[in-house]
């Protein structure tokens, strides 16, 4: 990669979960600003990976730095208070509430409410209230799904709940955002979608993103730099058009049909 700032670092991260190995030394440099991936075979550690970054896993060896910062000892609730969010493989929203109520979780991250202010109708409660109201239905008109602000959130089509949990995620004020599979289940139309949606957010909200993602027209799409895992190990990293070219990607991962196809 050339010589850029760095937003985030992972400094010979190993974890381990009794014999097994997920992460081994593991060692990137992610530039602010740029849109990345993180590619490799079903159980390569990609989620571990994104784990041990937001803060769910504490590696076994190595460091996680953030914009200069040690967040390998930090919990997952600090970490998104240093910058960093996430969306996960599996959705997780909060299905029984509404669109706007999710999106409006996430904004308490920056804009807390103290337990008296709550019941209060009025005073610094309700001005909080408020301005959390507006910022939640701002950002789901980011995402086209404003009109949808009062619906359950479990009522909407698969593709929507995926735009629903990053607009929570955009909630919390993130520089880097991470991305688990946010292409899974779409149709080619939604994947083209996806990307220029994903161009978007990065130009409007100045993030750093970086996504794990087994489309490869996604993948080659859309990244400008990628790395990929084999076994808990980094086998390459490089440029879209370098990754298609390494015969230990192909070997590992892709494949030859997936290399024409993407």
């Amino acid at each position: 990669m050339t010589e850029r700032e760095t937003a985030l670092e992972t400094q010979g991260v190993t974890m381990r979960f009794g014999g097994l190995t997920a992460l081994h030394d593991f060692s990137i440099r992610v530039h602010r600003g740029s849109i990345v991936g993180l590619i490799g075979p079903n159980g390569a550690g990609k989620t571990t990976c994104f784990n041990v970054m937001t803060g769910f896993y504490r590696p076994t060896e190595g460091k996680v730095l953030f914009e200069g910062r040690d967040l390998t000892a930090k919990g997952p609730h600090e970490v998104c208070r240093e910058g960093i969010a996430r969306t996960f493989q599996n959705i997780r929203l909060f299905s029984n509430e509404t669109v706007l109520q999710n999106v409006m979780i996430g904004c308490h991250v920056r804009t807390p409410l103290n337990w008296w202010e709550t019941p209060l109708p009025f005073g610094v409660g309700a001005k909080k209230e408020k301005e959390i109201r507006e910022k939640a239905y701002h950002l789901l008109e980011e995402v086209e799904l404003a009109h949808l602000a009062d619906e359950c959130a479990a009522s909407l089509p698969y593709g929507a709940q995926r735009r629903l949990e990053i607009a929570r995620a955009l909630a919390t004020e993130p520089r880097f955002l991470l991305l688990d599979e946010p292409a899974a289940g779409m149709n080619p139309q939604e994947s083209q979608k996806l990307m220029a949606f994903i161009r978007h957010i990065r130009e409007r909200f100045n993030l750093t993103v970086m996504f794990i993602e087994h489309d490869m027209k996604v993948v080659m799409g859309v990244c400008e730099y990628i790395w990929v895992l084999d076994y808990g190990v980094l086998i390459a990293e490089g440029a879209p058009k370098e990754i298609q070219a390494d015969p230990r990607v192909i070997e590992a991962y892709l494949g030859e049909e997936a290399v024409a196809d993407a």
